[in-house]
């Protein structure tokens, strides 16, 4: 139960299908870090759940583990120039290992989360699905779970949208009904991105350049910016009018920015590859067609996939995609069934 109105409701739907329900908070971050995680908050906010509903409750602290997985491969990522996304690794490395475990060893049957999720057991083999509520699924985030992982879980809230679970909550009086839904990296917060990623990473200035090497401006760190990013980049408008900055691509190598304006075209590509593959419960086949994400808030797009050795994947779009960015996760699907994913390595235009 992490303090918000869908982890509070799933618990409540668990309590009236008749199960016996602990509720166990995560404590994943060190406040005395520079970070702006909202732990004690939160757990306030279990607390009085937990009353209303009268459950029992209890706090885990994960901090040293979610550093040692979680954060160091957020950093690492960082330093390489590419765009990590913690929120994937948090689940395989922490809601579904150390808190699996430590719920098991409280004799615990299953364990339970607030993700807009289904699963579905076949034959001793455990398939994702996306929510009812398209609009919140989660699945994305849940791209590298193992079969072992999913052997026993429940997500109460497959087949109920954001606005039911608000409206239960709100008829049962918990204090969180109407808490405001968390966004961006727990231990960031509402802090200053750059502030805080400059406080573990060196800044690196260097030169901005166009796509024809042209100096137009100095960066401060390519580890701040993005592919298609457009705010932030302190290069104002163009003399020809075409529109504002974009960035393209990042050289390491020579630590320079590559930006462009105008046409976007820049930004496309037509394929990527992927390593670290994940397949749930299974690879369909060494060569498939589904569709794909390559980021959360995003709609799904046609893919033709090529699995290769060492876990790689080589992913084929129907159509050019904008911005595809590496240490990003390509994240396929087969209808309603999340097949898994991979970490997006190179992009090819």
């Amino acid at each position: 139960m992490s303090g918000g109105v869908d982890s509070a409701v799933s618990a409540y739907l668990l309590q009236k299908q008749g199960y016996n329900v602990v509720a166990l908070f995560m404590h994943n971050w060190d406040e005395e870090q520079d970070g702006c995680c909202t732990a004690e908050q939160d757990f306030e906010d279990v607390k009085r759940v937990c009353d209303r509903l009268n459950l029992p409750y209890y706090s885990v602290n994960f901090a040293r583990q979610y550093h040692d997985t979680v954060f160091t491969y957020f950093l690492d990522e960082y330093r390489k120039g590419r765009t990590p996304n913690p929120d994937v690794l948090c689940n395989r490395e922490i809601k579904f290992g150390p808190f699996l475990q430590y719920a098991k060893a409280l004799g615990a049957d299953y364990i339970a989360t607030g993700h807009y999720c289904g699963i579905e057991h076949i034959n001793g083999k455990y398939y994702l699905l996306k929510a009812r509520d398209q609009s919140k699924d989660q699945t994305y985030f849940l791209n590298q779970l193992s079969q072992q992982q999913l052997k026993d879980v429940i997500f109460p809230l497959a087949d109920i949208t954001k606005a039911e679970v608000r409206a239960i909550a709100a008829e049962l009086g918990l204090a969180n009904a109407h808490k405001k839904d968390s966004t961006g990296i727990c231990f960031i917060g509402e802090r200053n991105f750059r502030n805080f990623l400059s406080t573990y990473l060196p800044n690196q200035e260097g030169e901005i350049v166009d796509i024809d090497g042209n100096y137009v401006g100095k960066h401060i760190g390519l580890m701040y910016y993005t592919l298609g990013q457009r705010r932030g980049l302190g290069l104002g408008g163009t003399r020809d009018g075409e529109g504002r900055w974009f960035v393209v691509d990042k050289d390491m190598k020579n630590n320079r920015l590559i930006v462009s304006h105008g046409d976007e075209s820049v930004l496309m590509s037509k394929s990527l590859l992927a390593s670290g593959a994940n397949f749930i419960p299974e690879m369909p086949a060494q060569t498939f067609s589904c569709t794909a994400k390559f980021r959360y808030r995003q709609s799904e797009q046609g893919v033709n996939v090529t699995v290769l050795p060492d876990n790689k994947l080589k992913v084929d779009f129907h159509q050019k995609q904008r911005a595809v960015t590496p240490g990003q996760f390509v994240v396929l699907y087969d209808e309603r069934r999340c097949l898994g994913g991979a970490t997006i390595d190179e992009v090819y235009k």
